[in-house]
């Protein structure tokens, strides 16, 4: 299994997409570029998860940056083109557009033969589900902390979910009586800009672990890369940082808002039960410079053929990077 970070499109990366296009002599928007990179990692991965923070923009609605998102439908044929199977939604910017924002936003996930959890076009569909890949029977869960002031309609809470650890583990069982064999769970969480796991985190990490039904914890909404650690034998990945933004755009953002990790962990399932693998962290920086391309930063500093001042903004990032994660760097890693 793989997971990333946050998706964060901000408007420059559409701008790059249009010009990405152009190029090409087409119409609309290119994002494919922006995460090609990563292909040769994620083809060997039998499920591959990523986390979109923003919904789509209802059709034939303008597009919306900040603070209330609405970003092109191919971001999702990016993520697809990149190889990732399947992404949670379930962030602070889930209704930014409201319900038109959320059924488009699931219905590109559909055209582009990609799954999705957090977001819900009917009652039925935030339901907890399950998909087989490799033979093996999954749930992929989806909350949030926020919906930044928001409110969903009375009613109609359905359309996403909130960070509710009774629910989560409610939502957990269900899953196991459906046939789940791994239930994972992801959470927009966190202090953004913050690497240190907030107590919240924590304690909400300790109450969902501990009855030893969820196999894995993936954390998003920091904005920067936050520790890996075991919680009641069960790996938290509090959180994976930005795997595609603009970030850092002003002083109020740290550099580390630039890096993220792509995790991947191998999940053995026996009849003795499951067994989830110490994680391995692969390190990413955005390449604003060069259109904001994701680099596999170890990938990179292999090469021979790059210049000092890049390999010095590379050696950066992995530098903040390993101080946060260095136990989990893939080339320091037998899993």
């Amino acid at each position: 299994m793989a997971f990333s970070g946050d998706t964060l499109p901000h408007s420059p990366l559409w701008r790059q997409a249009e010009r990405n296009a152009a190029a090409a002599d087409a119409a609309g928007f290119d994002f494919d570029p922006m995460m090609l990179e990563l292909a040769p990692l994620l083809d060997d991965i039998d499920v591959a998860m990523c986390h979109l923070e923003t919904p789509i923009a209802p059709e034939g609605e303008e597009l919306s940056t900040m603070p209330r998102y609405g970003v092109p439908p191919e971001v999702i044929g990016m993520l697809a083109a990149a190889g990732w199977d399947r992404c949670s939604t379930a962030s602070n910017h889930t209704i930014d557009r409201g319900f038109e924002g959320i059924v488009r936003t699931v219905d590109t996930f559909d055209a582009y033969g990609l799954g999705q959890v957090g977001m819900a076009r009917t009652p039925d569909e935030i339901e907890p589900r399950v998909f087989e890949a490799n033979g093996v029977a999954i749930t992929h869960l989806s909350y949030t902390w926020s919906y930044n002031g928001l409110r969903l309609p009375e009613g109609d809470d359905w359309q996403s979910a909130l960070i509710d650890p009774d629910r989560i583990l409610a939502d957990s069982l269900i899953a196991r009586s459906l046939g789940a064999e791994v239930v994972v769970v992801s959470l927009h969480w966190g202090a953004e800009g913050v690497h240190e796991p907030t107590s919240y985190q924590r304690e909400v990490a300790d109450r969902l672990t501990a009855p030893g039904i969820i196999d894995l914890i993936v954390g998003h909404h920091a904005h920067v890369v936050q520790p890996i650690e075991q919680v009641n034998g069960t790996w938290v990945m509090y959180g994976l940082g930005n795997i595609l933004s603009n970030l850092p755009t002003s002083h109020r953002w740290p550099a580390a808002s630039q890096d993220a990790a792509v995790v991947t962990v191998d999940v053995d399932v026996s009849p003795d039960g499951v067994t989830v693998a110490r994680p391995v962290v692969h390190p990413t920086w955005v390449d604003k410079d060069a259109g904001w391309i994701v680099r596999l930063v170890q990938d990179e500093l292999a090469r021979d053929d790059i210049g000092a001042g890049q390999r010095g903004r590379l050696e950066d990032s992995l530098r903040r990077t390993t101080s946060v994660l260095g136990e989990y760097l893939a080339e320091d890693t037998e899993s």
